[in-house]
């Protein structure tokens, strides 16, 4: 639609406040430039009743996996990349407009959502999890030694030991369009082993951070259950820490006084708690106590497809019942996230000149227990997303 939108007659979700006001919002081209009453446009859409937020970042997910990890041996490799269109759109009809892909996604697909060939949320890229020989990003098997499900020359080898290696894993995953670094440190929550490890010296730890800052100011993304792992990339100046099931006094407030955030991925946890090891899903409540305690910021994250994708949202109620309220999941998915992910002057609220991703929800309450059935329509770039 060309020309200037308006909505009218709707509620505003102030994020940063929590605060709800009669507003129309005016946009034209992919920007809002307008906030405010009684304001006219070439069209209206009558809001009348509804909730307008920002477009939800999810900062942790992973785009490409969904069938790869259901059948690793079987599939053509073109599956990994294909199976992200379905997945991109459902996120997007679901009013996720930013993504940060947390490995499993290559610079095509990214080029394929900017260049309009599939729709989707605009998507951030780690390209692959580095880590140490021995970690969870070295395949390897008893039988047939090196098995690499993403060997890929667009997706370069992940595996590095001591400093120098490290900046070398950066440099590759830089030039292969790395939008982040993702480095795993200790083992995996979905194995149950390895939970308490350190994969990375300090050394190695500073090495990647410092590298990755030298590459256009690039920062880093810490897969980290331990407290031990997460105080450690926090002391070397890692931008998040990914899960952090286990956190503890020490871990939070090396996070807070580094200004490490902490994207939670609660769903991996609270959805199924029993599908997890025994006293994770407790021990991550505890964690969110702690860190909310200690000021350390938090921003939304899923790691689907451990749960579907289509129950991104429920990591807000998962938020809010943590400690964040309805307020904070919903700032933590918004204007947090797009602060984490240094985007937050182009998005994350409803004002004027930033990007116009919003979404309509029925009702006026910040309620986020179903967010999913009041969506009644979304907005990406300023262009109303079919549903």
């Amino acid at each position: 639609m060309s020309g200037r939108l308006v909505l009218r007659h709707g509620s505003v979700l102030d994020v940063s406040s929590g605060d709800v006001h009669r507003a129309d919002v005016v946009l034209e081209g992919d920007r809002i430039v307008g906030v405010g009453t009684g304001l006219d446009g070439d069209a209206a859409i009558d809001c009348e009743g509804g909730l307008l937020v920002p477009g939800f970042i999810d900062c942790h997910t992973h785009l490409c996996i969904a069938q790869t990890r259901i059948d690793p041996f079987g599939l053509p490799r073109s599956v990994r990349p294909l199976s992200a269109v379905p997945v991109l759109r459902t996120l997007l009809s679901l009013g996720v407009t930013t993504v940060r892909d947390a490995w499993g996604a290559d610079a095509g697909v990214r080029m394929a959502v900017e260049k309009g060939w599939i729709d989707g949320p605009q998507v951030l890229l780690s390209l692959r999890q580095v880590g140490t020989t021995g970690g969870i990003g070295d395949l390897w098997a008893p039988r047939t030694g090196p098995v690499d499900f993403f060997e890929d020359p667009s997706l370069p080898d992940p595996i590095f030991n001591g400093a120098d290696e490290a900046r070398a894993v950066v440099r590759r995953m830089v030039r292969a369009g790395a939008d982040w670094i993702k480095v795993t440190v200790t083992g995996s929550l979905a194995i149950g082993k390895g939970l308490t490890d350190l994969e990375l010296t300090e050394d190695e730890m500073t090495a990647l951070v410092d590298e990755a800052r030298r590459r256009g100011g690039r920062r880093v993304m810490v897969h980290a259950h331990g407290a031990r792992a997460a105080e450690l990339a926090a002391r070397a100046g890692a931008g998040s820490i990914e899960h952090g099931t286990y956190l503890d006094e020490a871990a939070v407030e090396a996070m807070a006084e580094h200004g490490t955030w902490y994207v939670p991925t609660l769903s991996v946890t609270q959805s199924e708690p029993t599908a997890t090891p025994e006293g994770a899903a407790e021990a991550h409540l505890e964690s969110m106590r702690l860190a909310i305690a200690a000021g350390v910021r938090i921003a939304m994250g899923t790691d689907n497809p451990v749960r579907p994708h289509t129950e991104v949202l429920w990591e807000l109620r998962h938020l809010a019942a943590a400690g964040l309220g309805d307020a904070g999941a919903l700032r933590a998915a918004t204007i947090d996230a797009a602060t984490l992910l240094g985007l937050a002057d182009d998005r994350g609220e409803i004002a004027v000149g930033k990007r116009a991703d919003l979404v309509l929800l029925q009702g006026v309450d910040l309620d986020c227990s179903s967010l999913s059935t009041r969506i009644q329509r979304v907005f990406h770039n300023g262009v109303e997303v079919g549903r």
